[in-house]
Parts: C-alpha cells; structure tokens; sequence
C-alpha cells in the first residue's frame, strides 16, 4: 500500500473514531482525540470537560473503552489519557454539541442561535460565527449566518487563531446542520511590535529555568484533604442542557426586537 492509501486509510479511521467519541462520552462533554503512535502501542488522548465520567467508578471507563479502540478500530495496545478542557465555552465541538442538543429538544433554532453566541462571547472570545442550514422552519432547505464580534474569514490569522467545528442533528422537522467557529483572542500575535529600551537602566531578566518532570512514587503521595463535590453544578451536559433550557426560552431573537421597535 502506497504512502497516500496510508494517510486516507488513518484520516478515515479517525473520523470514524471521532464519530464514535462523540456519541460513547457525549455526557462528558468530548472535544476532540490526539493520537501518537509509539513503538510501544498508541497513546490516546481524550479532551473532556468532566474527566470523571470517562475514567468511570474505579478505572471502569478507561478499561471498557480501551477494549473497544483496540478490537473496533484496531489501535495497538491504546493508552488512553483524559485531559481536562478549562474553557469549555471556547471549544467549538463543545459548544456544536450542546447546540445540537439544545436543537434535538425542541427549542428553536434562533433561540439556541442567540444563546450560543452571548455565551462563547461572555467567556472572553474575540468573535464568533454560527452557521445553521437545512429544513429550518419548513419544507424548503435555508441556512442562516449568525456573527457576533471580530472574526477573521482568511489569510493566515484565521488559520491561527480560528478554530471551527460541525455537526448533524436530528430533528421532526429533518436534517440540521450547525457550523460554529470561534476566534480566540490568546492566539493573537501582532504582525509590528514596538519595542523601547533606555540606556540609562536595563532591567534584567529572570534567568529561564528549565521544567523537568519528575516521577514520584505512589506510597509517598499523602491526601491532604478531598475536595468537595459541589451539589448545585451539573455533572453531565444533560443536566446541564436541562438548566439552560428555562434561560434559552428568555433569549430574545431578532423577530421579537423588531416588532417591539414598531
């Protein structure tokens, strides 16, 4: 097999694993899959907004996947890791996801539109884009464009600090297809930077010393004291939909604006 059937055949498995993923830990909030090769076996890196759900009671999670990525998609020997997402509202698979649920339960599109735009925007992003076609309010196939902030649509800062996502949803109506894509303000470098130094005092800089890691054993690790699991937050993207379904239904849309302003 030549080297471009090689890299069809691994793009194709790992759209099919995504697909998997996206379904298998949707209450753990899936973001997206790194796989490394290593002579070792596969390293498998799962980004997740709620961690425990993957790992599951006693390590139960991890065993019961990693049998299903080393007998469905023929991954040797997987080592899976489980990395925690800190911004959620940021990653625009999260946020498809959640949409699409939102969409699957019933709550009209603007609605969830509106919604999901003042929430990435809320989290500190620089500009957001939604993107909804298909049967969207009858039988004729639309799609409507929502933006919000600055977004760059081409050249090389929307390769850097653009990042997209989309997904299929299923609805009484048909077919829905959501496109979201973000653009965070971290990633934006400035092409000119004025720099200004004085002669007279020249601050030094801090020596740069280097992270090694470290391995520490298991028995001289002490637990200090656990953290307490908080009640009130919701422990999976279900319960937390549900919760953001009553604040969805008070998000005023455009059609509602206008025939106020009349």
């Amino acid at each position: 097999m030549s080297s471009v059937k090689n890299v069809i055949n691994d793009s194709y498995k790992l759209m099919l694993l995504k697909d998997y993923l996206r379904e298998a830990i949707k209450e753990a909030g899936f973001s997206e899959v790194d796989i490394q090769k290593t002579p070792t076996g596969t390293r498998v890196g799962l980004h997740v907004t709620r961690p425990g759900i993957v790992i599951g009671r006693k390590g139960s999670g991890i065993r019961d996947l990693t049998k299903v990525l080393e007998k469905d998609f023929d991954l040797k020997n997987p080592q899976i890791s489980v990395i925690e997402i800190i911004r959620p509202e940021l990653e625009p698979s999260v946020m498809c996801n959640r949409m699409s649920q939102h969409l699957a339960r019933g709550t009209a599109f603007r609605r969830a539109v509106m919604w999901t735009m003042q929430t990435i925007m809320n989290a500190g992003a620089m500009g957001v884009q939604i993107t909804t076609s298909g049967k969207l309010r009858g039988d004729r196939s639309s799609f409507e464009k929502h933006s919000k902030g600055i977004l760059p649509r081409a050249g090389h800062f929307a390769d850097v600090i653009v990042s997209e996502d989309i997904v299929h949803v299923q609805t009484k109506m048909g077919l829905i297809g959501v496109r979201i894509r973000i653009a965070i303000k971290e990633r934006y470098i400035p092409e000119f930077e004025l720099r200004v130094m004085k002669k007279e005092a020249v601050i030094a800089k801090p020596p740069i010393i280097e992270e090694k890691e470290v391995e520490v054993d298991e028995k001289e690790i002490e637990v200090i004291e656990e953290i307490p699991i908080d009640p009130t937050k919701p422990r999976t993207e279900s319960e937390l939909i549900a919760i953001e379904e009553k604040l969805v239904e008070q998000v005023e849309t455009f059609e509602e604006i206008e025939e106020e302003l009349k």
